[in-house]
């Protein structure tokens, strides 16, 4: 069933969707009158609603059903991010948001070979947030995923100081296994880094900092391949698998 997000609480029983996800439901999606979408407000809660009307200003739905919406996962997953080259910031952001990413900081650390100006980086931003909130739709969450503006390696540190943080690095730490379980919930902040990894120095910045050194095995991720390997065991650890 097609999945939206509105930003207001459904206290009536019947809601107007304007803007590009009325177009979407109207030229892309060709839905009909009758047919039956759902829209979850941002209290998190899941409305089924049925459509009853097309008008210039947007589709119009009445509200048949509503109840709290169960898919967010029980852990609040950071995703401090070092940029990477070209475009993999985009399928990151994708699949992040569709395995449980509560937010996403992307993060200038060292080794970025990417260093947009701010006039750039506010529009990769703005792609960032679409393709979050696409992401969110198409896997049915229950809020659409924040994508932060950039900071800078000590800044994200001291963004994730109230939080179980983790530093994914190829030097050697911690296995996942024993830093996260099933009786681990609340805020979990994890470091992923760009194409060369995190500076030696970075990483005794993180500990200094209380963020705990993590392994994600033996092999060399890619760095598009390291923060979904590292979410998804996160979610498998702490049972939002289940």
């Amino acid at each position: 069933m097609p999945w939206f997000f509105t930003n207001e609480e459904l206290e009536d029983d019947s809601c107007l969707i304007i803007g590009e996800d009325s177009r979407h439901i109207e030229k892309s999606l060709r839905m009909r009158i009758g047919e039956e979408l759902t829209l979850v407000s941002p209290e998190q809660v899941e409305s089924l609603c049925e459509i009853t009307e097309f008008t210039q200003e947007g589709v119009r739905v009445c509200v048949k059903a509503q109840k709290p919406c169960e898919n967010e996962p029980k852990v609040n997953v950071t995703l401090y991010q070092s940029l990477t080259k070209g475009d993999k910031m985009d399928f990151i952001v994708q699949k992040a948001v569709e395995l449980g990413v509560h937010r996403i900081v992307p993060v200038l650390s060292a080794r970025c070979i990417s260093r947009p100006e701010e006039k750039q980086m506010k529009k990769k931003i703005e792609r960032w947030q679409k393709i979050a909130s696409g992401a969110a739709s198409q896997s049915c969450r229950g809020k659409i995923p924040q994508v932060e503006d950039m900071l800078a390696f000590p800044k994200a540190l001291e963004d994730a100081k109230d939080k179980k943080a983790i530093i994914f690095y190829e030097g050697g730490g911690e296995k996942l296994s024993s830093l996260v379980s099933t009786d681990t919930g609340g805020d979990i902040g994890i470091f992923i880094g760009s194409e060369g990894g995190f500076e030696p120095l970075e990483v005794e910045q993180a500990k200094a900092r209380g963020v705990v050194p993590a392994t994600l095995g033996k092999r060399i991720l890619r760095a598009e391949t390291a923060p979904l390997a590292a979410l998804s065991s996160i979610m498998l650890l702490t049972g939002n698998f289940d």
